[in-house]
């Protein structure tokens, strides 16, 4: 398949279906899903199938609101807070491991599968995190924000998500002083009296059915950050799990800079392999695998020329035991690459790093809480490693991670010694709520206001009519592949160009209107930038 959107010859043949058992309860969805691995058993990838599930074997949620990786936008925003580039590399591994709370605190499940030309826009206004230590130490910042629903409502709502009440006004104890924030969302009236808040919006569109591919685009302008990348997975099964991995042109998320510390930064990150495992059980949970590579380059003259160093990490996923529940795993580290070089490209496994490039090492759960900590001096700004100025460099031992084994108890990972912080724990954080417009106030092909009927259905349990306004979503997509295709005509994206080679699509003049509206949307904060009017 070329860079071109291409729809293949089958779009007008019926999908492969698995028959609604009649049966709503927990066996009537495990008989559903025994017959749909069986029909899945040998297919190279299950994501470019064409499938019809029962409604109720679906979450009420389409798929572009689903994955968004923004369930922490202020995490997101605070990557280009700091002066210092090793500061920013720990900021970007924040949001890394904090981008998916869905899948820390959430069940595994499945959404809507997104029509063509189908899209979705969302937009978070979040306290601005200066130093990620602040929702820790200011106690007026931990008040929780409430959330609208555990599930997706039609018309005007926040979130897919439920925020649960936590308060942490302090370190837990047995932990080092932390770095990391610990605290959901804090909650404001909306007075105006409170602090301002920096706005993040987001636009995702679906610009391929066949192999299905979205393409999505992320700004916070109040920071001069964004975030851009093409959503497309291929799955298999593989003995019991199903296997997940990043598809053809899914190359991972591109983060860039455009200003202000970070200036012309752009960081790359990988996806990890997820595999969904006790399919036959009906007890879904995730478990992650390979490693994840975050690379940091630079166009500004001045990082070629004897600037700050570049850092990349490698962050290894654990294999987890047969025997025994899951530990979701994980150690990592933090290295100095030199301009020119290339060597470091191949290296994806911690023990490839050799040790005169480690600035910091780190490790715990997924899941949970993950420390780090610095190894020399290469950390701290305008300091080279040894291997730039002798060919064969020495260098200290360095401290091993500790990483229990599989058998140990969780408590094993969150303990602390000297010399390590806290980078994240996720235990502490929730999905912050995104606002949406009204459904009224929506097009045509945005998500919510597509799917609207199979949702309001599915809420109200009526299983037999979501599944026949399902069904009517997907003929009415045949039935447009089929004219395009009798009349010659490609689709064309309406947001984003069509070229998916480059691992991300630049948005088209529609596509920067649209994010220019949602900045504009009314909010009842005061919106640092002068984005968003008072509602």
């Amino acid at each position: 398949m070329s860079s071109k959107t291409q729809e293949y010859d089958d779009d007008a043949a019926p999908p492969v279906a698995v028959a609604d058992s009649g049966d709503t309860g927990e066996g009537g969805k495990i008989k559903m899903i025994v017959q749909l691995v069986k029909k899945c058993l040998g297919v190279k990838d299950i994501a470019s199938m064409r499938m019809s599930l029962p409604a109720s074997l679906l979450e009420p949620v389409p798929n572009l609101e689903y994955s968004h990786f923004l369930d922490r936008p202020d995490l997101f925003a605070a990557i280009n807070e700091s002066e210092d580039p090793f500061e920013r590399m720990l900021a970007v591994l924040r949001f890394y491991f904090a981008k998916d709370l869905k899948f820390v605190h959430g069940k595994v499940c499945k959404p809507y599968n997104s029509v063509l030309g189908e899209h979705f826009r969302a937009h978070w206004d979040v306290i601005p995190l200066s130093h990620p230590e602040e929702l820790i130490e200011r106690p007026s910042l931990q008040h929780e924000r409430h959330s609208s629903s555990t599930s997706v409502q039609s018309g005007s709502y926040k979130s897919t998500l439920s925020v649960n009440t936590t308060d942490s006004d302090s370190v837990k104890p047995g932990q080092a002083p932390s770095t990391a924030p610990t605290s959901p969302e804090p909650r404001f009236s909306s007075d105006n009296n409170g602090p301002s808040r920096i706005r993040v919006v987001y636009l995702t569109e679906q610009v391929s059915h066949h192999p299905p591919v979205s393409a999505y685009y992320a700004s916070c302008p109040a920071r001069q950050i964004e975030m851009q990348g093409i959503d497309q997975i291929s799955a298999k099964v593989s003995g019991t799990a199903l296997r997940i991995q990043a598809g053809q042109y899914n190359q991972g998320i591109y983060v860039g800079i455009k200003g202000g510390p970070g200036e012309g930064e752009l960081y790359h990150i990988t996806h990890p392999v997820a595999s969904v495992n006790g399919i036959l059980r009906g007890n879904f949970y995730l478990t992650m695998s390979d490693s994840t590579v975050v690379s940091c380059t630079n166009d500004r003259p001045s990082s070629k020329q004897g600037g700050f160093p570049r850092f990349r990490a490698i962050v290894e996923y654990k294999e987890e035991s047969w025997l025994g529940r899951a530990h979701f795993l994980i150690e990592g580290v933090i290295f100095v690459v030199h301009e020119g070089e290339t060597e470091h490209e191949a290296w994806t496994k911690v023990k490839q790093v050799p040790q005169n490039r480690v600035a910091a090492v780190l490790d715990g759960s997924w899941k949970g809480h993950i420390r780090w900590k610095r190894v020399g001096a290469l950390s701290y700004p305008h300091t080279t490693s040894s291997s730039a100025s002798s060919p064969n460099p020495s260098h200290v031992q360095l401290p091993k991670p500790s990483i229990p084994s599989a058998a140990a108890s969780r408590a094993d990972v969150t303990t602390t010694s000297e010399g390590w912080q806290t980078l994240i724990d996720v235990n502490e954080l929730h999905a912050v709520p995104k606002e949406v417009r009204p459904i009224d106030n929506q097009h045509p092909f945005e998500s919510r206001k597509l799917w609207r009927n199979v949702t309001d259905n599915l809420l109200n349990k009526e299983y037999s009519d979501a599944t026949k306004e399902k069904v009517a979503i997907e003929q009415k997509q045949r039935d447009d592949a089929a004219e395009r295709k009798k009349k010659g005509v490609e689709f064309i994206p309406t947001f984003f160009e069509k070229g998916l080679d480059n691992g991300f699509s630049e948005l088209t003049a529609e596509g920067r209107k649209a994010v220019e509206e949602e900045l504009a949307e009314p909010s009842p904060f005061c919106i640092e930038g002068g984005v968003g009017k008072p509602n």
